[in-house]
């Protein structure tokens, strides 16, 4: 018997059952590593009543792993990288040097603020977590998990059929002046980082008569944003440097008005890569890095690509209004 996170069963199936092993990211999310001496934990080993016996070997998340098993595929291939969802995101973000940050907008978010190979213990409930081991060396992150962001648009789409397309929420938004007062708390699932609410519910607030469906698209967009600035002073509670850039990815980073909201709520320069699917392309660094392609982390760093950038450029008596509004909306749907 053996036991492990998918990345180690995937593994042990490409190598026809010749390696039962997994890397630091992936080992951090099983509550059974210890993530500042990098080996399992006994203590918790017991707790749980798991045998050793039974855990992959714990490796770095680039280096040859193994090679394919004969007659998969054409030849044998190396297998040179293995990380956890979103530290691939981060590494394929190259956000290398403490204090780099990405978020990640898919379903909903995932925000990871680079903090080195010190382990930040979080005071205001976000996760301290493995962001990739090179040549034995840990490097650390702080992340912060929002349950809902673009779960919310596919709502407007598929339940209240205000739009018909993902994309059209960019003109909607872009269509409107203001946000007319209307607010949406997503918590259709509960609320995450910080607050991690699982008893709240979703909310929408500052209704008129005058609201129409093109209101509450952009009040979806903008919650995700506001989100986001929740996960940033929560990070700067915990000693982060004040962010000065921010690199996206994910679907709804395609989304030119959400990415701008972005930069005018957060402060902060918000950078869209050239590729959007950065969790695969982190991935591929690491095995490039394994099999010799890049030399070292400043050479995959200058292969990243920017394809847009968003300054701030909200006047600061708007964006505090916003955001005292948004702040209000979700003390009211934390009411249980």
């Amino acid at each position: 018997m053996a036991f492990g996170t998918i990345d180690s069963f995937l593994l042990w199936r490409l190598t026809g059952g010749k390696l039962h092993a997994t890397d630091a990211t992936n080992a951090s999310r099983t509550l059974l590593f210890d993530i500042h001496r990098q080996q399992w934990d006994d203590e918790l080993l017991r707790l749980f009543r798991i045998p050793r016996s039974l855990l992959p070997e714990v490796r770095d998340s680039s280096g040859i792993f193994a090679s394919t098993a004969p007659g998969l595929f054409e030849k044998s291939i190396p297998i040179g990288g293995m990380a956890g969802d979103q530290q691939a995101a981060l590494f394929g973000q190259a956000c290398f040097e403490p204090g780099s940050a990405k978020s990640t907008y898919g379903t909903g978010c995932f925000m990871l603020l680079n903090t080195g190979e010190r382990a930040v213990a979080s005071n205001n409930r976000l996760l301290t977590t493995v962001a990739c081991r090179l040549n034995g060396r840990s490097r650390y992150a702080l992340e912060g998990s929002i349950f809902v962001a673009g779960a919310a648009i596919k709502w407007l789409r598929d339940g209240l059929k205000h739009i018909t397309d993902a994309a059209q929420s960019d003109e909607v938004a872009a269509s409107l002046s203001g946000n007319h007062g209307v607010y949406l708390v997503p918590g259709f699932v509960g609320l995450g980082a910080p607050h991690w609410r699982p008893d709240a519910r979703g909310l929408i607030c500052g209704l008129t008569l005058d609201v129409t469906g093109a209101q509450l698209v952009r009040a979806a967009l903008e919650a995700v944003a506001y989100q986001t600035l929740d996960l940033c002073d929560a990070m700067a509670r915990d000693g982060a440097s004040e962010l000065r850039t921010i690199r996206v990815d994910g679907g709804m980073a395609a989304n030119d008005w959400f990415c701008q909201f972005l930069a005018d709520m957060l402060g902060a320069v918000v950078e869209r890569p050239r590729e959007l699917e950065t969790t695969s392309l982190g991935a591929a660094f690491l095995a490039g890095l394994a099999a010799g392609v890049w030399p070292d982390l400043p050479a995959v760093a200058a292969t990243w690509v920017r394809s847009a950038q968003f300054t701030p450029r909200m006047s600061q008596p708007e964006r505090a209004a916003l955001i005292d509004g948004w702040r209000t909306a979700v003390r009211r749907a934390l009411i249980a």
